[in-house]
């Protein structure tokens, strides 16, 4: 039987539980644990349903200091710093999926969609497939083979032929398909005038940004609306199209030190929760987990 890797985006997870949770809900210490909460009723639900053969959350940590801020430094400047208690609320949230036996991976210099990719790549051997667990469709560019993409909080799945129906590309011109018409999310330019829609008609004829800009004199036979305007507007923001690509790829070599049978999920260790801050109703559920690995 095929055995899966569960890749948790837990950031996204934990973002979404500090909206959607109200913040009445306190730890044992009284202090506001909405994020805590939410999320570790998320990771519960997915360890009880799922059952992962291995696991992995992957936390950002990063948005300042990226290696991807040293490119360019207005990545991700259109986003305001966390506040200080949602701050405090991941590290606990990181506590607690450590308590829960799941390995966490977090860095100051790489996102965890980077770390994903590496942790993706390193173990990936012929009876594995890859659950990109995320509400982040731009993962889905780790795609390869089975795997799969899973919004684990919508319960939807999408495999390879999923993702080029709903983006329109294929999962590895996703990083192409960004660089035409950049990420407002993440503040990445891609090419001004270059809708996602023109984006993806570009590399279905052309394949790849390096596609798109071997010919320019062909998008005039692409049958597009406007195509002059698109040749003038690739021609002028070449540089940045190039640019916003590189800030959008994920980068699969970061250094790691979790391998993959520190991720082989085999339940929670109930010292480690009782050191752990947590709403009480979470606490109780997450001890019924106990020893009961995958």
């Amino acid at each position: 039987m095929v055995q899966r890797v569960f890749l948790l985006d837990a950031s996204v997870y934990v973002f979404r539980a500090w909206f959607a949770v109200s913040d009445a809900v306190s730890d044992d210490a009284g202090l506001p644990a909405n994020a805590v909460f939410g999320y570790g009723a998320f990771l519960c639900d997915l360890l009880e349903r799922q059952r992962p053969d291995y696991v992995v959350a992957a936390f950002d940590e990063s948005l300042t200091s990226s290696f991807r801020n040293d490119i360019y430094p207005d990545y991700k400047a259109n986003r305001p710093p966390p506040p200080e208690d949602l701050r405090r609320q991941f590290q606990v949230c990181q506590r607690f999926t450590a308590a829960l036996g799941v390995p966490v991976l977090a860095s100051e210099r790489y996102e965890a969609d980077d770390l994903i990719g590496s942790f993706a790549r390193r173990v990936r051997t012929d009876g594995l497939e890859m659950v990109y667990t995320t509400a982040d469709k731009d993962l889905a560019q780790l795609i390869e083979g089975d795997d799969c993409w899973w919004d684990a909080a919508r319960n939807r799945w999408l495999d390879a032929r999923g993702v080029t129906e709903t983006l329109g590309v294929a999962p590895g011109q996703i990083a192409d398909l960004l660089g035409l018409a950049g990420d407002s999310v993440d503040n990445i330019p891609g090419v001004p005038g270059i809708g996602r829609k023109t984006a993806a008609a570009l590399l279905q004829a052309r394949e790849s940004l390096d596609g798109v800009y071997a010919d320019l004199d062909a998008i005039g036979t692409l049958g597009l609306r406007g195509a002059a305007r698109i040749k003038g507007l690739l021609e002028a923001h070449r540089e940045q199209a190039y640019l916003s690509r590189s800030l959008s790829r994920i980068h699969c070599e970061a250094p790691l030190d979790v391998a993959l049978e520190d991720a082989r999920w085999q339940g929670a260790g109930a010292s480690s929760l009782d050191d752990t801050p947590l709403p009480r109703q979470l606490r109780s559920r997450a001890m019924r987990l106990g020893e009961a690995g995958g």
